[in-house]
């Protein structure tokens, strides 16, 4: 049974306290600010919306430029509808890179899609989709590395979008979480 988890980060890119909790309150601030300015969730999202957070050193995005098109929201229970991972705008034919290093765990076709799966070397596991692998099952991956290329197929945003989801066992985890800090937001008169 998957269960899914509110944003966490392995011991190796752990931070003390509550920033990722700050960090999560301050997006959610930011959308309630910008749709009390008339703006929806969505526009917020491909208009720019929040800032993005900036890599680490050790997860990275894998495509830019890009865009948040739909954050990670976890279902309220394992069986429930939500989304577990993030949608990042892209381009038909788009370079896809590792997010993060680790081994090539899947990389095929599930339903009616390409999917990626790597396994990275702190165990949690990234999936990408809908994606052509230019890297086959067993390889090893660096960060940053080209592993596939974003194909059509089957995708639930228009007109494509690639689809990045992170799992440590069977918790679903916020993608983002991985990465550094947010950027300050700067709301104009």
């Amino acid at each position: 049974m998957d269960t899914v988890a509110r944003p966490s980060r392995p011991p190796s890119v752990e931070r003390p306290g509550t920033r990722t909790r700050a960090r999560n309150l301050g997006t959610g601030l930011v959308l309630v600010l910008l749709v009390a300015l008339g703006h929806s969730p969505t526009q917020a999202a491909q208009g720019g919306g929040p800032p993005l957070p900036e890599p680490t050193g050790v997860y990275t995005l894998p495509v830019t430029p890009t865009t948040v098109l739909e954050l990670f929201d976890p279902p309220p229970a394992p069986w429930a509808p939500g989304h577990r991972g993030v949608d990042l705008s892209t381009t038909l034919g788009a370079e896809v890179r590792a997010p993060g290093s680790g081994t090539v765990t899947f990389a095929g076709t599930v339903v009616n899609r390409g999917v990626l799966t790597i396994t990275h070397d702190d165990g949690l596991r990234s999936s990408l989709e809908p994606v052509t692998a230019a890297v086959s099952v067993g390889d090893r991956v660096a960060l940053g590395q080209v592993v596939a290329h974003v194909t059509p197929g089957h995708s639930h945003c228009e007109p494509t979008c690639l689809h990045w989801g992170v799992r440590e066992g069977d918790l679903y985890l916020d993608p983002l979480s991985l990465l550094g800090p947010v950027p300050p937001v700067v709301l104009l008169p």
